[in-house]
């Protein structure tokens, strides 16, 4: 082990530019119950919700960038995850038919997640393990 080698704790934030910072911002809030961090230091953008310490950064998308421009600021982002316990999966399932949200749910034979779209079609995925935590972060896997 090489005494530089770290380990990420958590993931901290995704970037995503979105076509109404408002609607996101609700959209967030309500569906996924982040918390809002808007602070007068940033500015207008970015605007943070977060689940703890970990979530997303929202910045304004300018429609007018070519979406296949590796540089562009237009809405992009393939998907992002967020873990939840299986009794939070339970909850958020509840949740979102309560919404009346489109969702997708997919065994991954070790997680299992639900998939649905925030306002500007970005996917965002729940995830929960179904094996014993421990046992599979200890798999090698090569």
């Amino acid at each position: 082990m090489n005494k530089n080698d770290f380990k990420i704790a958590y993931l901290d934030h995704v970037a995503i530019r979105v076509k109404d910072l408002q609607a996101s911002v609700e959209w967030y809030g309500k569906v996924l119950g982040l918390k809002k961090y808007q602070l007068p230091k940033w500015g207008e953008y970015p605007i943070f919700m977060l689940a703890g310490k970990s979530g997303v950064a929202l910045f304004p998308a300018n429609a007018n960038d070519n979406l296949c421009d590796l540089k562009s600021k237009n809405v992009k982002i393939d998907h992002f995850a967020f873990n939840v316990t299986n009794e939070n999966f339970a909850k958020a399932k509840k949740r979102y038919l309560e919404l009346g949200l489109e969702f997708e749910i997919q065994d991954h034979h070790y997680f299992h997640s639900i998939y649905t779209k925030d306002p500007d079609g970005h996917t965002v995925e729940l995830t929960t393990i179904m094996v014993d935590e421990e046992e599979f972060y200890s798999l090698d896997t090569n």
